[in-house]
């Protein structure tokens, strides 16, 4: 699971130290709520079903998935069903690819999403070694998945955008220079990219 409430409240009081920017967006945007998912093949698979559409088709797509597999949370049922029961199931030629991907990483034993290396970047790297996971969606993994406190997803543009707006820069900083300005947030980077996350969608509601 990912960093509990109690986790986040610590880590933004430790921000709010470090760097007083993050106290003022606090008192504007309010506490961010702790994103949880489970740790697992699921959750993974459920990343890849998701790409490129919406919440509803992902959703419709994964009840039919996990009906005509017969439980899509087990990969050995991924991985032995046949290419036209996934798509059967609304898979896109491409995500079926992924998804067999994950499901063999995962069957074989060379990814064990139980005993991930304890370096973040290690982490990183045995995650995106599956076709269709990327950088970003290995470290959401490993932050609302795994808790992981130090995660920092420098590329998000709604990460970039609030951290720009929380620090008072005029333009939307780089993925260069919003990992650089994160490194005095060490370790606590986690919490702050829940809180860019919150503060971007909280800015949103007012526009």
């Amino acid at each position: 699971m990912g960093l509990s409430a109690e986790q986040l409240a610590a880590a933004m009081a430790a921000l709010c130290t470090i760097e007083p920017a993050f106290a003022a967006a606090v008192a504007e945007a309010g506490h961010p709520a702790p994103r949880l998912s489970d740790r697992g093949f699921a959750t993974l698979l459920r990343t890849i079903v998701g790409q490129q559409v919406s919440v509803a088709s992902a959703a419709a797509v994964w009840r039919k998935l996990d009906d005509v597999v017969g439980g899509a949370a087990d990969p050995a049922n991924i991985a032995g069903a046949s290419d036209e029961t996934l798509r059967s199931a609304g898979l896109s030629r491409q995500k079926l690819g992924y998804a067999r991907s994950l499901a063999d990483e995962v069957t074989s034993g060379r990814l064990d999403l139980e005993n991930l290396p304890e370096d973040d970047e290690e982490a990183i790297a045995a995650l995106v070694r599956v076709k269709g996971i990327g950088r970003w969606s290995a470290e959401i993994y490993l932050l609302f998945a795994e808790g992981r406190t130090d995660i920092w997803p420098a590329g998000d543009l709604a990460v970039q955008i609030a951290v720009g707006r929380i620090l008072g820069h005029d333009a939307r900083p780089s993925e260069k220079l919003t990992r650089e300005v994160a490194e005095a947030w060490r370790p606590h980077r986690g919490a702050a990219a829940i809180f860019a996350w919150h503060h971007y969608q909280a800015d949103m509601k007012v526009i």
